[in-house]
């Protein structure tokens, strides 16, 4: 492992009143002046600039003129259940009722709008579908919908493949000859820019005012899109930033969705002072779990629901949910290892990995992959069976993959040089999911490593831990926390600053059986206020039972709540290196 300093793109032009610290971190992400910081709503991008936005917003206001009815089709996780949330929400808001949900079961219909699905909404009787989050690579699906009659409005944000579907429309900042320059929508950003086009085109049609209806204001509905966006862990570039920091800011008022409030509250973190990462590791993997484990449709009923009461009792089943999924994905975690025992971190000699147990659960082969691809440094792939009616012998791949490897663009490859042996693919640079037949897995997994030797600098093994430097113990302060904190969000792409520093020991001692807390000296010289509390998570067992002298860590810094009482706090990213007394 490296540890590398970030370094300023160019020379900040911000002004003497950004803390110097904060100059520097800012800089080394690109925003080095006022106009990169300005995060206010009245500059996002128009939707004018998305391709078909207009067109897809007249395609629903001629359904709702003519009261057609509309179902949402959904993706399974965080992003397609706030997708669809938003989109139900936003249409009842513009007092229109005909318009209804329905999620695939994963584990019996797959990915996106599949026939299958299709077959399934037509039950409903629906006269346009309309995809969020899914539907790019839908070609049959569209298909089988056009033959049924039923128009099918595209939503999604995911790359698209050689052949688009026949939609009535597609709206997708990542379709060829789409100008619009955020190309790091989530799903549930696509649906935000398609409602407030719909609204602005009610609002000409004096919607709104003939009907008696209070005009929704777009803003509030951000809190979905926030969650939705911070989850799909998509890029945080300028535009997705304003979209979170004011998602947030909803949420932190108490103006946000009972169902986000309550899921955070059950993971244990502050609604009031809520930060993208509180989203992350808080209430995403809750709201994810219904889509790995049971049926999404519970995680969207949670952000549907206007009533506290019952919020909090989807969002403690959802929490279940979420404690049953790290019990499976630790006993997977342990099969895993067990089975790359002979993988170095260091060794190129296999550069990707491949793994598949017909006893895997389906719902966790993603965070399993992840997981994997973390402790190794490498591209990773993790099959299960599908478990899909009609073909028994399907296994599905999540593939997770590490900065400078464009993995569907690897897939794409594969499939390219092996035609045939992909069932389907899709996905974005860092994830993508895939589906073989199970006795072509051995083949899948030499195809595999041989466009990985092709295609990957094995250069970008060597992982790298990258820091903004040291910080001077005048900075461990709560003030100096709080700001970090509120100088984001961070999250993808805009990571949260992490520092490297020494620091001597004077207690430490374990808490919850595998984590360590520590109280910290920061510098040589005895100062009380260089005095700082410590917290490291999941540390090696060879650590837990050390009494520590020194230490060299990488860390952020944070604040922490605890009781009532605010402090700032280090939270250990990596004990480079120690001594015990």
């Amino acid at each position: 492992m490296q540890i590398q300093q970030r370094t300023q793109v160019k020379d900040s032009e911000l002004g003497e009143e950004v803390h110097p610290v904060l100059r520097r971190i800012y800089a080394a992400r690109g925003v080095v002046n006022e106009a990169d910081l300005r995060l206010e709503l009245g500059e996002l991008l128009p939707p004018s600039q998305l391709k078909n936005c207009h067109t897809a917003a007249d395609l629903l206001l001629t359904a709702m003129y003519a009261g057609k009815k509309i179902l949402v089709v959904g993706d399974f996780d965080a992003d397609g259940a706030t997708s669809s949330a938003l989109l139900v929400l936003c249409m009842r808001a513009f007092g229109y009722d005909f318009v209804d949900y329905l999620v695939p079961n994963r584990f019996q219909y797959g990915y996106g709008l599949t026939p299958e699905i299709v077959e399934v909404a037509l039950v409903s009787l629906p006269d346009l579908i309309i995809t969020v989050d899914n539907g790019i690579s839908s070609i049959e699906g569209v298909r089988q919908a056009n033959k049924a009659g039923v128009d099918v409005l595209v939503t999604d944000h995911h790359l698209p493949g050689a052949e688009l579907p026949d939609a009535s429309c597609i709206l997708n900042p990542n379709q060829p000859g789409c100008e619009f320059p955020s190309k790091a929508l989530a799903g549930v950003g696509v649906v935000f820019y398609l409602m407030s086009s719909l609204r602005s085109a009610l609002r000409e049609q004096l919607w709104f005012e003939s009907r008696g209806i209070a005009e929704p204001n777009m803003a509030s509905f951000l809190d979905l899109v926030a969650l939705g966006t911070v989850a799909d862990v998509v890029p945080l570039d300028q535009n997705n930033r304003r979209l979170v920091k004011h998602g947030l800011g909803i949420i932190r008022s108490g103006k946000g969705r009972p169902g986000i409030r309550a899921l955070l509250e059950v993971a244990g973190r502050n609604p009031n002072s809520v930060v993208a990462n509180d989203l992350a590791f808080g209430a995403g993997p809750r709201l994810n779990a219904a889509g790995r484990l049971d049926d999404m449709s519970l995680g969207i009923e949670c952000l549907l629901t206007d009533n506290p009461g019952k919020a909090r009792e989807l969002a403690v089943r959802l929490d279940g949910l979420n404690k049953d999924r790290r019990q499976i994905e630790q006993q997977m975690q342990t099969q895993a290892m067990d089975a790359l025992q002979h993988l170095n971190i260091g060794d190129v000699s296999q550069l990707g990995i491949c793994l598949y147990d017909s006893h895997w659960h389906q719902g966790v082969i993603g965070i399993l992959a992840s997981r994997i691809k973390e402790k190794f440094h490498r591209p990773c792939i993790v099959f299960a069976d599908a478990g899909e009616e009609g073909d028994a012998n399907m296994i599905k791949g999540s593939a997770r993959s590490i900065e400078g490897l464009h993995i569907r663009d690897v897939l794409d490859a594969v499939a390219t040089i092996n035609p045939g042996l992909l069932n389907r693919f899709g996905g974005h640079a860092m994830a993508a999911g895939l589906a073989i037949h199970r006795e072509d897995f051995e083949a899948f997994r030499a195809a595999f490593e041989k466009v990985l030797k092709k295609y990957l600098d094995q250069a970008i093994l060597k992982e790298s831990t990258w820091v903004d430097g040291e910080l001077p113990p005048s900075s461990l302060t709560l003030d100096f926390a709080a700001s970090l904190r509120e100088a984001g969000p961070w999250g993808q792409h805009f990571p949260e600053p992490q520092f490297m520093g020494d620091f001597i020991v004077i207690n430490n001692r374990v808490v919850g059986e595998k984590h360590l807390k520590l109280t910290l000296q920061a510098g040589e010289q005895k100062n009380p206020e260089a005095i700082v509390d410590a917290i490291a998570f999941n540390v090696d067992k060879q650590l837990l039972n050390l009494n520590l002298k020194q230490v060299s860590l990488v860390y952020r810094l944070d604040v922490n709540e605890f009781r009532g009482v605010v402090t700032s706090q280090l939270v250990i990213e990596k004990i480079v290196e120690w001594n015990a007394r």
